[in-house]
């Protein structure tokens, strides 16, 4: 049985409407339009179509902190997004990359200046401190910052005030804001640098299921996707878990673990009817950059949608683009409001047109402004 028949087979028993109906619904969210989906079909509607929160509310408070990810929920969020690394002692943790100078204070540590060096990730050269090198103790005496200062000068308000969550701490806070507000909140949890933490001896796929399996969200019924930019890894989930999987995708490069291996085959490749037809064997969605749902021109302004969308509904995977932003200097240029690149342009009027393409949801660091760009367009609004 693949993960699709095995999905749609158990979707009376998902846990909440919304992953009922987006982990067994036949009919994509393209195919069902805002009057009611054809075929007697779920109706279409906000529970088709998740807002992701992007490492919580990072627009607003600094990314991948209980500050951002408790926001993200209360802006109305369906799903916050937690990146995990591991430390030295084998615990998994919640950081965009194990490199954590540019979002921790670790800088203004002197006792931890000598543990600055540099290491080649996933074929890349970085200097800085990384998770790997501290225990969760040590760990723990750091605080978040703001990562994009000169964009997001308001976040650094909240500078030193957020430490560093554990996994387990993310899952436990997920079931008290589900509790809390009302309805399920769901998790997105990216594995980052699989293949590096594999070469090290930290392997991040078991420590990341034994968290899962503690907080009871290791069923095809849990309100959860496992992601990650690698393929062997989400391979080696597929045959441990029953959530959801998604294959993340970039519109250029290809996945370290395939890079390693001597595997040619690039994220284009893998972007291709047949490339989406083969992740389907081991996943449900896929995650692609904003830009191959959706490319820009060459003057910088939103062209016209591509077949991306079809072809992965097609292969029967769920589309989550990212990752979508309010600030001028993300957005397309005829899009931009002001020259400002920190100003707020018409993030909305670019979230409209994505939600016509057919994707199933956004990752964005705005949530309230998607939860605004969705209600617009299950009411019949378009982009202008």
């Amino acid at each position: 049985m693949t993960r699709l028949s095995r999905r749609r087979a158990g979707v009376a028993g998902v846990a909440g409407a919304l992953f009922a109906v987006l982990l067994g619904s036949a009919v994509p969210a393209s195919a069902a339009p805002p009057g009611g989906a054809p075929g007697g079909g779920p109706t279409a509607g906000e529970g088709e179509l998740l807002v992701i929160g992007h490492r919580g509310a990072s627009g607003y408070r600094p990314e991948h902190t209980l500050a951002a990810y408790e926001l993200a929920a209360r802006m109305g969020a369906d799903s916050i997004e937690c990146d995990v690394v591991s430390t030295a002692d084998g615990v998994p943790v919640c950081r965009h990359g194990n490199e954590i100078g540019g979002t921790t204070d670790v800088a203004d540590h002197p006792e931890f200046a000598d543990r600055r060096t540099t290491r080649t990730v996933d074929g890349v050269e970085l200097t800085g401190w990384f998770t790997e090198d501290f225990t969760l103790e040590e760990l723990r005496t750091l605080r978040a910052v703001e990562r994009l200062p000169e964009v997001r000068g308001e976040n650094t308000l909240h500078d030193g005030l957020y430490p560093v969550p554990t996994v387990e701490e993310f899952l436990d806070l997920r079931a008290d804001l589900s509790r809390e507000l009302g309805r399920e909140i769901g998790v997105h949890v990216e594995t980052k640098h699989p293949t590096y933490f594999d070469s090290i001896g930290l392997s991040l796929e078991e420590p990341l299921v034994a968290e899962l399996r503690d907080a009871g969200l290791d069923s095809r019924h849990s309100p959860v996707f496992l992601q990650s930019f690698e393929t062997a890894n989400l391979r080696d989930l597929d045959a441990l878990v029953e959530v959801p999987l998604v294959q993340l995708l970039s519109a250029s490069g290809a996945p370290a673990d395939l890079v390693a291996a001597g595997d040619p085959r690039t994220y284009a490749d893998l972007s291709t009817v047949g490339g989406l037809a083969e992740i389907a064997a081991y996943a449900d969605g896929v995650g692609p950059e904003k830009d191959q749902v959706i490319p820009r021109l060459a003057d910088g302004s939103l062209g016209e949608p591509s077949s991306f969308v079809d072809d992965a509904h097609a292969a029967g995977l769920l589309v989550h683009p990212y990752t979508f932003r309010n600030e001028n200097t993300f957005l397309p240029a005829d899009l931009r409001e002001g020259t400002d690149p920190a100003g707020h342009g018409r993030a909305v009027e670019e979230q409209l047109a994505f939600w016509a393409t057919g994707i199933d949801g956004v990752f964005t660091d705005h949530p309230d402004a998607a939860v605004v760009s969705r209600e617009l367009f299950t009411r019949g609004e378009r982009a202008a």
